[in-house]
C-alpha cells in the first residue's frame, strides 16, 4: 500500500487524520527493507499529553530514533500520521509468530528473537501512561478500531 493509500483507506474507514510535516518520507528504510508487511501493531506510549506525545513518535529519543510508528492515535481520537515504511516500533521477534500471524492461526510460543518485526507491520501508538488509571476515551478505542480495520481491509486480512 503506497502513502496516499494508507492515508486513503484511514480516511475512509472516518478517521479524523492529521499530517505530520514530511511523513510520507519519514521511515527507516536505510535500515533495511520494509515489507512484506503482514499485520498490525498497537502500543501504547507511556506519555502525557497530545502534542509531546506525537513529537517523540515521530522524532524518537535517545537511543531510539524515529518514526517510533506510522499513526499516533491521540485521546482525543485523532490519528497523526508521522511516518510511512520502515519505523521503530516492533524490534525483533520469533519467526514461528510470524509464520502464525501470516496463517491467522493461534501463536506458539515467543522462544527467540530472530525476526525483525520493524520490516513487517504498521504500527500505532496510542497516547496512554499504561499505568491502568489513565482513562482510554471511548473515541480514542473506537479510532484504535478504525486505523487497524483500515489497514487490514485495505489487504483483505
Amino acid at each position: 500500500m503506497s502513502a496516499g493509500s494508507f492515508l486513503k483507506a484511514l480516511r475512509a474507514e472516518g478517521l479524523t487524520v492529521v499530517e505530520v510535516g514530511d511523513w510520507r518520507d519519514h521511515n527507516r528504510n536505510h535500515k533495511g527493507p520494509w515489507g512484506p508487511v503482514h499485520g498490525v501493531m498497537i502500543h501504547h506510549t507511556v506519555t502525557k499529553g497530545s502534542a509531546r506525545t506525537v513529537e517523540i513518535c515521530r522524532r524518537g529519543y535517545e537511543g531510539l530514533p524515529g518514526p517510533l510508528c506510522h499513526g499516533v492515535i491521540t485521546k482525543d481520537g485523532r490519528v497523526h500520521l508521522v511516518g510511512y515504511g520502515r519505523a521503530n516500533h516492533a524490534g525483533f521477534g520469533d519467526d514461528e509468530v510470524l509464520r502464525a500471524v501470516i496463517a491467522e492461526k493461534g501463536l506458539p510460543p515467543d522462544n527467540e528473537a530472530n525476526t525483525d518485526g520493524n520490516r513487517h507491520f504498521y504500527g500505532f501508538e496510542c497516547e496512554n501512561l499504561g499505568d491502568g488509571k489513565d482513562p482510554w476515551p471511548a473515541v480514542q478505542l473506537e479510532a484504535i478500531e478504525k486505523a487497524a480495520a483500515a489497514v487490514c481491509r485495505y489487504h483483505g486480512w
